[in-house]
C-alpha cells in the first residue's frame, strides 16, 4: 500500500527538482510492520527523483531507520521511525539541504555551523503529534548536511519506547550531544549554535546595539507582536520587532478552529505565516533574544530595552507584546521533575506515556480537552480540577464523561508532585471538602491550569495590575508616554489570538499617532 497519496507524491516530485547534487537513501530494516512501511516510503521517495537511490542493507542498531547521505558521504541525516506528519515536511527538506539546496536562514548563521569544529552526535527524541519537534529536528538536519563534523538522528519515542525508558526521556524535543542531555524544548538553529559557540551570542549582541534607534520597537514574537510589526512598517517608518521565539505561544498550540475566515490551521504553521508576512515588510526582526529590562525614556526621551545577551536596542515608542506562559501549581516536586513526568503539552509528551496513568491538573477548556485525547493514549487519566465542578464547556465536558478510562476528581488542591529521583511516581492531592490527603500512584502529570504574563522583566517601568498585567487604556498605552502594549500580557480581556493581533494592530496605529503628535 502506498505510503503518500497522488498529491503528496506529485509535490515531492516538485520540491525534488531542485537537488543539486545525488544523495543515497540507506535503510536499515527487521522483519516488523513499521519496516515494511519504512521500505515502501524509502522507495516512492526515491522514486521522485533520478538523483536518489535507495538501498537496504543498513546496519544502524535501531530498526527501522534510514540514513540520507550526500556529499559523498560527508553530510548525513537520519530518521529513526517514520517521519510522517508533522515531521514529513522535516524528512522534505533533509533531502533537499543534504542534496545540496541552500537552507533559508542567515548567511552568517550557516557560516558558523560550517565553522564549527569537533565532532557533534546528536540525537532527538520526537513525536509525531508534536508540534515544537520539527524546528529542533530541521535545525539539527541542517547542520548535518552543512557540517561533516555533524551527525544527526531522529528518533520517534513511541516507536522506540524501551530506550525512552531506558534514557528516561519524559518530554520532547529531548535533544542529547554525543550520548549527553543537551536541551529540551523548542529551539532554533540560532540558538543551538549558541550553545555551542560562545562567540555568537557576543556577536549577535554586539550587532544589536549598533543599531540606530528605531521608531517602533516591538518587544514579542506572538500574534500582537507581529500586527504591530506590520502596521508600523506599512506606515513607512523604521520599525523593529525583537522576539525570544517568533511564534510565541502559538507555538505551542495544535488545533486552531476559531480564527475568523479559516476553518482550520495550526499554531506553527500561522507563525510561520505571520513570520513570512512581517518579512515581506522593511521590518528589523531580532530573533531568539529575551528582553531583560525596559528604561522608559519620558514624555520626549528615546526608551531603551535591555537584552539578556548584553545589548540593548532603543525606539522613539515601543510596543510591548510578550504575551504569556503556562502558570504552574507551585508545589513541591513540580520543578524538580519538570521533563521528568511534569509536563505542560499533552499533545507533545501525551505518546511517551502511552499505556501508564497520568493526571491532568485543570478542568477548563484546556484541561478537559487534554485529558480527552490523553485518554486514547494512557491506561488512565485522572482529572483534577480546584474548583467543585468543571469549568470547560458542555460539549466538552459530554465527551469527558463517555471516556471509561477517566476519572475526575473536583474541589481538590494538588499539595506535592512525588518522585522517585529519576521521575515522577504519583502525587497528593487535599480534598477541600474533608481536608483528606490523598494518594495518587502515577507516571505522569500534565498541567493545564491558565496563564502568567511575561512581566517580571518590567519592573516598575510601566503600570501593572494585581495580577502581573499590562495596564492599558482604550488605545493601548501605557502608564508612561511612548510606550504601548497589547496581547495576552495586557489587562485586554480574553485571551484570544485574534483580539491579540487587533490589539497589536491598535498600539500600532497609537504609536504612529503618538510620533506625528509629538513631532518625531
Amino acid at each position: 500500500m502506498p505510503m503518500l497519496d497522488p498529491n503528496t507524491t506529485a509535490q515531492l516530485k516538485t520540491y525534488l527538482g531542485n537537488l543539486r547534487h545525488p544523495i543515497e537513501l540507506v535503510a536499515s530494516l527487521d522483519a516488523s510492520p513499521k519496516s515494511v512501511e519504512m521500505r515502501a516510503l524509502v522507495e516512492e521517495v526515491a522514486a521522485q527523483s533520478d538523483r536518489i537511490t535507495a538501498r537496504f542493507d543498513g546496519d544502524d542498531v535501531r530498526r527501522p531507520s534510514f540514513a540520507i547521505r550526500g556529499d559523498e558521504g560527508k553530510a548525513e541525516a537520519v530518521f529513526a521511525g517514520l517521519p510522517m506528519g508533522h515531521e514529513f515536511t522535516s524528512l522534505i527538506l533533509a533531502l533537499l539541504h543534504v542534496g545540496g539546496h541552500p537552507p533559508k536562514e542567515d548567511a552568517e548563521l550557516l557560516d558558523a555551523v560550517r565553522a564549527l569544529e569537533g565532532d557533534f552526535t546528536f540525537e532527538t527524541f520526537f513525536s509525531l503529534s508534536c508540534q515544537n519537534c520539527p524546528d529542533v529536528v530541521q535545525a539539527l538536519n541542517i547542520m548535518a548536511a552543512l557540517n561533516p563534523n555533524i551527525r544527526h538522528t531522529a528518533i520517534d519515542g513511541a516507536l522506540f519506547q524501551d530506550e525512552v525508558e531506558r534514557r528516561q526521556v519524559m518530554a520532547v524535543p529531548a535533544v542529547f550531544l554525543n550520548g549527553e542531555p543537551f536541551g529540551q524544548g523548542r529551539m532554533d538553529l540560532a540558538q543551538i549554535v549558541a550553545k555551542l559557540d560562545a562567540g555568537a551570542v557576543a556577536r549577535a549582541a554586539g550587532k544589536i546595539a549598533a543599531k540606530e534607534p528605531f521608531d517602533v520597537l516591538v518587544v514579542g514574537g506572538g500574534p500582537g507582536g507581529a500586527a504591530a510589526a506590520i502596521y508600523a512598517a506599512r506606515k513607512g517608518i523604521r520599525t523593529g520587532i525583537v522576539a525570544e521565539r517568533f511564534g510565541g505561544q502559538l507555538l505551542d498550540t495544535l488545533g486552531i478552529d476559531n480564527f475568523v475566515s479559516v476553518q482550520h490551521t495550526e499554531g506553527p504553521k500561522l507563525a510561520a505565516q505571520l513570520e513570512a508576512h512581517v518579512k515581506d515588510y522593511d521590518v528589523d526582526v531580532m530573533n531568539a533574544q529575551e528582553a531583560a529590562a525596559l528604561i522608559p525614556g519620558g514624555a520626549n526621551g528615546l526608551h531603551e530595552v535591555k537584552l539578556k545577551s548584553g545589548a540593548s536596542v532603543k525606539g522613539k515608542t515601543v510596543i510591548l507584546s510578550t504575551g504569556a506562559r503556562w502558570r504552574q501549581m507551585g508545589v513541591p516536586g513540580e520543578a524538580e521533575y519538570r521533563g521528568r513526568g511534569v509536563a505542560y503539552c499533552p499533545h507533545c509528551d501525551g505518546p511517551l506515556f502511552k499505556g501508564k496513568r497520568v493526571a491532568v491538573i485543570g478542568g477548563g477548556n484546556s484541561g478537559v480537552e487534554a485529558a480527552i485525547d490523553l485518554a486514547g493514549l494512557v491506561a488512565h487519566v485522572t482529572l483534577i480540577e480546584f474548583d467543585s465542578q468543571l469549568r470547560a464547556d458542555a460539549v466538552l465536558q459530554t465527551k469527558l464523561g463517555s471516556l471509561p478510562n477517566v476519572t475526575v476528581i473536583t474541589s481538590a488542591l494538588t499539595t506535592e508532585v512525588l518522585g522517585n529521583g529519576e521521575k515522577v511516581v504519583g502525587l497528593r492531592y487535599r480534598d477541600r471538602g474533608t481536608d483528606e490527603e490523598h494518594l495518587i500512584e502515577l507516571e505522569g502529570i500534565f498541567v493545564q491550569i491558565g496563564l502568567v504574563p511575561n512581566t517580571e522583566w518590567l519592573g516598575d517601568a510601566v503600570a501593572l495590575s494585581g495580577r502581573g498585567e499590562i495596564e492599558v487604556d482604550a488605545r493601548g498605552a501605557t502608564s508612561q508616554p511612548g510606550i504601548f502594549a497589547a496581547g495576552d500580557v495586557t489587562t485586554v480581556p480574553y485571551k484570544q489570538i485574534v483580539i491579540a493581533m487587533g490589539e497589536g494592530s491598535k498600539a500600532s496605529l497609537s504609536a504612529f499617532d503618538h510620533l506625528i503628535r509629538a513631532g518625531a
